[in-house]
C-alpha cells in the first residue's frame, strides 16, 4: 500500500440541529480505519468543507465509546494535529488518490448529504473506477450522487448504514434532518442491516458501506482489500 493514496472527508458541522448541544465526527470512526490505512503504508489526507480543525462529536470521547484505535488517537499528537489542519474540500481533485472515504458521526447529515464539491468529487472517483466508501451516518454523502444516466447511484445497489432503531437508541430520531435507512430506501437502494450495534458492513461493486460506529474497521478492511486487487 505505500503507494496508495486515501483521501478521508470529516465533517465540517458541529451543532445538533437546536438543541444546544455538540456533535462532528465520531473518533473511532475516523481512528481506526486511519490506523488501518497508514499501519498498511497508505498515505492519508483529511479534508472537511470548511478546512482547518474538524469538530469531534463530544459524546464519542465518553469512556464506554472508546477503543484501542482511539486511545492510539488520544496519545499520537501527529494525528490530533491532522484534524486539527484540515485540508479544504474544495481543493481535492480525484486524480491524487486511490479511494476516498468518509467517517461518520451525525454531521455530516447536515453538511455532507448535499454538498456539490462532496457529490461532484465523488462521483468523479465513480467515473474512474475508484473505490467508495463510508460508515454509519457518512453513508448519507451518498444519498445525492448520480450515475451517467442521472439516476441515483445507489439505486438497486447494496448499501448499509445507520439504522432507524439505532438512532431511537440514541434519541436523536426527533433531531436529525433526516433517517439515513429510509432515505436510502426512498432512493431504490438494497439497504441491508444486521442487529443494532453489531459490526457490518457491504461492499457493491466499488462501493463500501458500513452500518455503525463498529463497522468502521470492517470498511476499512475491504477498502485495503479492494485496493490491493
Amino acid at each position: 500500500m505505500s503507494n496508495k493514496k486515501i483521501l478521508v472527508v470529516l465533517t465540517s458541522h458541529s451543532d445538533l440541529g437546536d438543541t444546544g448541544h455538540k456533535t462532528g465526527f465520531w473518533v473511532e470512526e475516523f481512528a481506526a480505519p486511519y490506523y488501518a490505512f497508514i499501519d498498511a503504508g497508505a498515505e492519508v489526507t483529511v479534508a472537511t468543507p470548511k478546512g482547518g480543525q474538524a469538530p469531534i462529536d463530544p459524546n464519542s470521547t465518553a469512556p464506554d465509546a472508546q477503543t484501542d484505535a482511539t486511545k492510539r488517537f488520544y496519545d499520537d499528537q501527529a494525528a490530533q494535529d491532522v484534524i486539527a489542519n484540515t485540508v479544504k474540500l474544495s481543493d481535492m481533485k480525484q486524480d491524487d488518490f486511490d479511494a476516498i472515504f468518509y467517517p461518520g458521526g451525525h454531521g455530516p447529515l447536515w453538511d455532507l448529504t448535499e454538498n456539490e464539491e462532496s457529490i461532484a468529487l465523488i462521483e468523479s472517483f465513480i467515473a474512474a473506477n475508484k473505490p467508495i466508501s463510508s460508515v454509519c451516518h457518512a453513508p448519507s454523502a451518498f444519498l445525492n450522487i448520480k450515475d451517467a444516466d442521472g439516476e441515483y447511484f445507489i439505486k438497486g445497489k447494496t448499501v448499509t448504514g445507520f439504522t432507524n432503531s439505532e438512532e431511537a437508541a440514541v434519541q436523536l430520531t426527533e433531531i436529525v434532518p433526516f433517517l439515513l435507512e429510509d432515505e436510502m430506501k426512498k432512493r431504490g437502494a438494497d439497504y441491508k442491516n444486521t442487529a443494532d450495534w453489531t459490526p457490518f458492513a457491504v461492499q457493491d461493486g466499488l462501493m463500501i458501506t458500513g452500518q455503525n460506529p463498529a463497522s468502521s474497521e470492517l470498511v476499512a478492511e475491504k477498502l485495503l482489500a479492494q485496493l490491493a486487487k
